[in-house]
């Protein structure tokens, strides 16, 4: 993945797989782009809890999803939770992801929901 700001391949891969495990079609739309883009404008202090819990789940998320339930009840597993669930259902679609957005997934269509503009631009991505 290129034009990631906070996270090398490594960090990346496993964001991905904890988005998609936590929130499934969360690949779908590129939330890893959205995390990383989170993390990178965080204070230096969030930014490390955001790393250190991320590098604390991968190893359970690289073993699926039965691994990964074991830290559920970890701080870790709800600030990542927090990111993926932000990420996928704030109807975020990366440049180049497949979607469609939750939104379309969940037919949250209500009549001001269909006529908001999103803007990104204050995440820093194009």
């Amino acid at each position: 993945m290129t034009g990631l700001r906070a996270f090398d391949e490594q960090r990346a891969s496993a964001v991905e797989t904890l988005c998609e495990l936590i929130v499934p079609g969360s690949r779908r739309v590129g939330s890893v782009v959205y995390v990383d883009a989170l993390v990178a404008g965080m204070p230096p202090p969030v930014r490390d809890a955001a790393l250190a819990s991320i590098d604390a789940l991968a190893p359970a998320a690289a073993q699926g999803a039965d691994a990964l339930a074991e830290k559920a009840q970890t701080p870790e597993f709800g600030f990542v939770r927090a990111l993926a669930i932000e990420a996928y259902y704030s109807d975020f679609v990366a440049a180049g992801s497949d979607g469609p957005g939750a939104w379309t997934e969940i037919d949250f269509n209500s009549p001001l929901a269909t006529r908001l503009a999103k803007d990104w631009t204050w995440l820093g991505i194009a």
